[in-house]
């Protein structure tokens, strides 16, 4: 029986949001194939993460550990990838699609002379291929992509399924791996974060994004304090990260970071389709412009026309009455 094998990054202490999504598609994909379902955790203590697994469905999962993977490294992680895939025989991988598997998985479909299709919006498998919808053109146009051969990958952009449990009786099955120390040139001594929530703005579950429209420090301040309400992440569009307002690291659209949260709050921002292209899975969008005409609006689900600064203090208050009640 052919097996769908689903990477699981770990972050943080926990499993990424976004792999188990993946994981919950998988897991239908297999039921409806009559496939095996198995998971993936490289973590330099993975043992901890095979309950979650379990619990949105892997039976199986394959735990490689290492001080090593305590950070992300490419070249021990590539190794822990291939070696994984031989070994359990899977003939799909799919993974969370997100910068570190974006540095990496063109090199392991190198390795395993696999097909791969990066950065899908949806995926299925016909027999022995995935058929996936993939975002073009600035996420203007969904192609529709096809790969076989003896392996295929699969990286699924984040908030394109819901993660959904059903849980079963899950065994960890440990690898034997050793990576290759003459392959590793670089080590990661340090990640410099940026002051704000403390909340990953790939995995938080409300963002606030601030466009041209929030000119100044007061109006940073006002999305950083409704953030910080809704236990959420500040984010940007190019423009206000370029103009040194927010740092790089805010940035969402094509050129910066992909976020699905449940609740996104475009504030000031006019909805090029640059920036809509990193959040447009979210599931509710609240978009406040002066601009009747702004683009957002088309892909709003609640809209608010007027001056920024005029209405974030009042929905700021509103809420913290809701809160304190």
């Amino acid at each position: 029986m052919s097996k769908i094998l689903v990477y699981l990054p770990t972050a943080d202490g926990k499993i990424k949001r976004s792999a188990l999504e993946v994981l919950s598609h998988a897991r239908v994909l297999a039921s409806k194939n009559g496939l095996t379902l198995e998971a993936l955790v490289v973590d330099e203590n993975p043992s901890v993460f095979v309950e979650t697994a379990a619990k949105y469905g892997a039976a199986t999962v394959h735990t490689v550990q290492n001080p090593l993977f305590k950070q992300h490294l490419n070249a021990p992680l590539i190794q822990a990838l291939e070696s994984a895939i031989k070994t359990s025989g899977a003939k799909f991988f799919a993974t969370p699609s997100m910068e570190a598997t974006k540095d990496i998985l063109g090199a392991l479909a190198a390795k395993l002379n696999a097909g791969v299709l990066p950065d899908v919006a949806s995926f299925d498998i016909e027999g022995d291929a995935i058929v996936a919808l993939r975002p073009v053109m600035a996420a203007k146009v969904l192609q529709k992509v096809k790969s076989t051969g003896n392996v295929v990958l699969v990286s699924v952009r984040s908030g394109s399924y819901d993660a959904s449990e059903a849980p079963v009786s899950g065994s960890a099955n440990t690898l034997t791996f050793e990576p290759d120390a003459n392959s590793i040139k670089a080590f990661l001594r340090e990640i410099l974060k940026t002051a704000g929530t403390g909340v990953d703005l790939s995995e938080a579950n409300v963002v606030v994004s601030g466009g041209r429209g929030v000119k100044d420090e007061d109006g940073r301040k006002m999305l950083e304090d409704l953030a910080a309400l809704m236990n959420g992440a500040v984010g940007a569009s190019r423009a206000v990260t370029e103009s040194g307002l927010f740092p790089a690291t805010a940035q969402i659209g094509q050129t910066g970071k992909v976020v699905s949260p449940d609740l996104y709050f475009a504030v000031g921002i006019s909805g090029a389709i640059q920036h809509v292209a990193g959040m447009s899975n979210s599931k509710v969008i609240v978009a406040i412009n002066k601009d009747p005409d702004a683009p957002i609006f088309q892909y709003a689900t609640y809209g608010l026309v007027g001056d920024l600064y005029k209405i974030m203090p009042i929905l700021i208050e509103e809420i913290k009455k809701i809160k304190a009640a």
